[in-house]
C-alpha cells in the first residue's frame, strides 16, 4: 500500500509547473491526473511517476486499465 503522506504530496510531473497536477488514486493501482489524463501505474507499492510512463496510458479509458498494472 502506498504511504498516506505520499498520497497527499504526489502530483503529475507533466502538469505540476503550470497547473495543480492533482491525482486521483484508482483501485490502489493507478494515479490519474485530473488535468491531462495521464495515468501512472503503481508497481510493488511504488508509484511510477515518469512522464513517458503516463503517456503510454493517457489514451486508455479508466475502465480498461489493467489491475494490477503490468510490469514494464
Amino acid at each position: 500500500m502506498v504511504n498516506k503522506d505520499l498520497l497527499e504530496i504526489l502530483r503529475c510531473p507533466a502538469c505540476v509547473r503550470e497547473k495543480e497536477g492533482l491525482l486521483d488514486f484508482y483501485k490502489e493501482s493507478w494515479f490519474i491526473c485530473r488535468d491531462c489524463g495521464r495515468k501512472y501505474p503503481v508497481r510493488d507499492d511504488i508509484p511510477v511517476m515518469l512522464i513517458d510512463e503516463g503517456d503510454k496510458w493517457a489514451q486508455t479509458r479508466v475502465e480498461d486499465l489493467p489491475i494490477p498494472p503490468p510490469n514494464a
